[in-house]
């Protein structure tokens, strides 16, 4: 035969089996990046003293010069757990109430099914964030925290961190959203200053429709002392205001300590 002809032949019969492209199917196995899960009661708010599984993931849009856990923002770390494995894990605790806190909970994709998952096995969902980010979860309780101007770092800090976070985090159509999509809700703002008591009442006269029964003032603290000392003041300026006040009970037992 001729070569012409043993070419011819190999490009017809040959070579489409030679270079024919192989499919590899990429399963995508969804994860969440977690720092830790841990059973605690609840320290804070309409639900305090109420045992929980705290499930707190790791990464956040903002960074508050205060913020008590700086592994899930200023110095993240954690890692990925499928969601397979970290339903597991919070179903083998045997409690109701499950609070997704972080760092920011809504920032990764994934929480949207992770909720969802934890309704289907009769979990109450609380949703701990600072009202930056819409997603479509499963929530019994919305707990927003929306951050004041007292939150900013200081430029000398992080230039880049005080830029973007004064950009970021005051998002009222998300606080909306937030609202109407939320069975329930509650407010939670952390004081530092007396000053701060006249930004809440600035912040809760652009949403009319808040319930300030709903609305609870927190002290800003990372120890007991500084706790105890803005308790005494801002208990009382709360209920004056004919708002709510919450202690921070992890706080006030153990300080500020991982898994509490």
């Amino acid at each position: 035969m001729a070569l012409t002809s043993l070419a011819a032949e190999f490009q017809t019969k040959l070579a489409p089996h030679r270079y024919r492209r192989c499919r590899v199917s990429l399963i995508r196995v969804p994860n969440v990046l977690i720092s830790e899960v841990y059973v605690a009661p609840q320290g804070e708010g309409e639900f305090a003293r109420t045992p929980s599984v705290f499930v707190r993931t790791t990464g956040c849009n903002l960074r508050c010069w205060y913020c008590d856990t700086p592994f899930t923002s200023w110095n993240p770390e954690g890692q990925h757990v499928s969601l397979d494995d970290l339903v597991n894990q919070i179903t083998a605790f045997e409690t109701e109430h499950v609070v997704l806190t972080g760092g920011e909970p809504m920032l990764p994709l994934e929480i949207s099914e992770l909720t969802h998952r934890l309704r289907e096995r009769k979990h109450f969902i609380t949703i701990e964030t600072a009202g930056t980010i819409y997603r479509p979860v499963a929530v019994d309780l919305m707990s927003i925290s929306p951050k004041l101007a007292n939150s900013t770092p200081s430029p000398e800090r992080s230039q880049l961190w005080a830029t973007k976070h004064e950009a970021l985090r005051d998002r009222p159509d998300v606080i909306r959203q937030l609202i109407e999509h939320a069975p329930r809700y509650q407010f939670k703002f952390v004081i530092n200053e007396p000053t701060d008591l006249a930004d809440v009442e600035s912040y809760l006269s652009r949403f009319p429709s808040i319930d300030r029964q709903r609305v609870w003032l927190m002290p800003q603290a990372i120890s007991q002392a500084a706790l105890a000392e803005r308790t005494a003041w801002l208990e009382p300026q709360a209920h004056s205001a004919g708002l709510r006040f919450s202690s921070r009970l992890h706080i006030a037992q153990h300080g500020n300590r991982r898994g509490t």
